[in-house]
C-alpha cells in the first residue's frame, strides 16, 4: 500500500502540472510532502509483526521493511524542505523534481521490500533512473551534466555485475526467490564455484550502491558536480535502501556462503575507511569532502554485517539511520549557506561562521563532531555498537584499525570547526532561508544530542526489526 501510494501520487502531480502550470507550481511542495505522510500512515496501518510473502512471493512484509520504509518517507520529506528554496532561486523548481524524488522513494520502498531478486533488482533500476535524471536537472551546468553521465555509465556497469552474479546464483540454486536461494544453499558445499563466482560479482555490484571501496570512483564526482539539493537526497535515503540490498541479499539469501562474504566484506570495510578517511583530508570542495566521508562511513556500516549475526545487522542499522541524518544536517548547512549565484562549497566558505551566525555553526559543529565520533553525540554510539559488533565476532584486528582511522579522520571534521570558530570571515552576507528550513535544522542538530539518553531503545527496536533473519 505505501508504494501504491506515492506511485499514484507521483503520477498525479505529473499530469497536474501539465493543466495547473503556475496555479500548482507552489502546491507541488505540498503535494509531495502529503504523499509521504500518507505513505508513512499506510505503512504503520499494514505493519505486522510476523513476516508475510506476498504478490507471489515477490515481496515481504515484515518489521524491516515497516521501519525503513517510514526511515526513508520521513528523510525524503526533510530533503524536500531543505531543497525548497534551493531549487526556486536556481530555476529547477518543478514537478519534475519532486515526481522522480517520489518514483525514487518507490524504487527503495521496492529494495526494502524483495523477496525475489527480480523485484529487488526492478526496485534498484527504478531509483538509479529517476537519479539520473535528478543529477541532470540543471541542464545549464556542465558539472552536472557530467556528473549524469559518469554516474549512468558507472551504474550500468555495476547492475551488470549484480545480474550477472544473480543468473549464476539461479544456476547454482534453480531459483530467484531468496528464501529458496537460501535453503539450497544450506544444502551445498561452501566451496561450490557457482555459488561462490555469483558471490564476488553481486558483492561487487552492491559495494558500488553502497560506494564501497573499490567501487567507490563515482562518489566524489557525483556529489560535488550535482546541485546541492540533489546531493543532498542522494547522500541520505538511497544509502538506507543500499544497506537494506545487503540484509536481503547476503543475510537473508546468501547465509550459507557467509564464510566466504565476511573475508570479502573485511577486506572491504578497511579499504573504505582507509581511502576514504586519507583522501579527505587532502580535500578543498566541503561537497568532495563530505564525500569521501561517506565512502568512510560505508567502510563502518559493513562492521556490523561482518559480524554476520543478528544484533550486529541491528547495530549496522542504527549506524546506517543516524548517517543519514547526520548528512542531511551537513548538506542542510551548506544549503543555508548558498544564494542565488554563490555555491557555499568550498571549505574557506566556513570562514568565520560563528561570527556571521553563532547558532548555525553550532550546529554544523554537531553534525562535525558527530560524524567524527566524538561523545557524547550520536554518531559516537553508532560508531561504538558497531564496533562492539565485530570486536563480539572476534574480528579484533578489524576493531583496531577501525579506531585507528577514526582518530584519523577526526582532523578533517575539527578543521571544519577550526574554519568556523577561528578564522575570520570571508563573506558578509547573512544566512538567509525559509523558516521551516531553519526549525528542521535546528531539531536536526540538536537532535545529535538530545537523542542519546534513547540510544538504548532505538538500538533495540532495531534488533527487534532484524529478528527472524539468520
Amino acid at each position: 500500500m505505501p508504494e501504491i501510494i506515492v506511485l499514484a501520487m507521483a503520477c498525479a502531480i505529473l499530469l497536474a502540472d501539465l493543466f495547473f502550470k503556475r496555479r500548482f507550481k507552489s502546491l507541488m511542495y505540498w503535494a509531495s510532502q502529503a504523499t509521504l505522510g500518507m505513505a508513512a500512515i499506510a505503512a504503520v496501518m499494514h505493519s505486522s509483526a510476523h513476516s508475510r510473502i506476498v504478490m507471489h512471493g515477490m515481496m515481504i512484509a515484515d518489521r524491516l521493511s515497516t521501519v525503513l520504509e517510514i526511515s526513508i518517507f520521513a528523510l525524503t520529506a526533510v530533503v524536500f524542505v531543505y531543497s525548497k528554496t534551493y531549487i526556486a532561486e536556481r530555476g529547477i523548481f518543478k514537478s519534475e523534481y519532486f515526481v522522480l524524488a517520489l518514483l525514487g522513494v518507490v524504487g527503495m520502498c521496492v529494495m526494502v521490500s524483495a523477496a525475489h531478486f527480480l523485484s529487488l533488482y526492478l526496485g534498484l533500476e527504478l531509483l538509479s533512473l529517476c537519479l539520473y535524471a535528478m543529477l541532470a536537472l540543471q541542464r545549464d551546468s556542465i558539472s552536472a551534466t557530467e556528473s549524469a553521465m559518469k554516474y549512468f555509465v558507472l551504474a550500468a556497469l555495476s547492475s551488470g555485475l549484480l545480474l550477472y552474479g544473480m543468473s549464476m546464483l539461479y544456476g547454482a540454486t534453480g531459483s530467484l526467490e531468496i528464501s529458496k536461494v537460501a535453503a539450497v544453499l544450506a544444502t551445498l558445499s561452501r566451496h561450490n564455484l557457482v555459488a561462490t563466482l555469483g558471490l564476488v560479482f553481486v558483492l561487487s555490484g552492491l559495494a558500488f550502491k553502497l560506494g564501497a571501496v573499490p567501487f567507490h570512483m563515482w562518489i566524489p564526482d557525483v556529489y560535488e558536480g550535482a546541485p546541492t539539493a540533489v546531493t543532498l537526497y542522494i547522500g541520505a535515503a538511497p544509502k538506507v535502501a543500499a544497506f537494506a540490498l545487503f540484509l536481503r541479499l547476503l543475510v537473508a539469501g546468501l547465509h550459507g556462503l557467509s564464510g566466504s562474504w565476511q573475508d570479502m566484506l573485511v577486506l572491504l570495510s578497511v579499504l573504505s575507511m582507509a581511502l576514504g578517511n586519507i583522501v579527505a583530508i587532502a580535500q578543498t570542495n566541503l561537497k568532495r569532502m563530505l564525500a569521501y566521508s561517506a565512502i568512510s562511513h560505508m567502510g563502518f556500516l559493513l562492521l556490523g554485517i561482518v559480524s554476520a549475526r543478528a544484533s550486529g545487522y541491528a547495530d549496522a542499522m542504527f549506524y546506517a539511520l543516524v548517517y543519514a541524518f547526520m548528512t542531511l544536517g551537513a548538506f542542510g548547512i551548506i544549503i543555508l549557506m548558498s544564494r542565488k549565484g554563490f555555491e557555499a562549497e568550498q571549505l574557506d566558505d566556513l570562514r568565520g561562521l560563528h561570527q556571521r551566525s553563532p547558532w548555525y555553526a553550532f550546529m554544523m559543529l554537531l553534525f562535525m563532531f558527530s560524524m567524527a565520533g566524538v561523545p557524547p553525540t550520536l554518531g559516537f554510539y553508532a560508531k561504538l555498537a558497531v564496533i562492539q559488533a565485530v570486536v563480539s565476532a572476534g574480528f579484533y584486528g578489524l576493531a583496531i584499525s577501525a579506531v585507528l582511522f577514526s582518530v584519523i579522520g577526526a582532523f578533517y571534521y575539527l578543521r571544519v570547526v577550526k574554519l568556523m570558530y577561528f578564522d575570520q570571515p570571508q563573506d558578509s552576507h547573512a544566512l538567509r532561508g525559509s523558516r521551516d528550513l531553519r526549525w528542521i535544522l535546528s531539531l536536526n542538530g540538536v537532535a545529535m544530542i538530545v537523542l542519546v539518553p534513547w540510544v538504548g531503545t532505538f538500538i533495540a527496536v532495531c534488533r527487534a526489526t532484524v529478528r527472524g533473519l539468520p
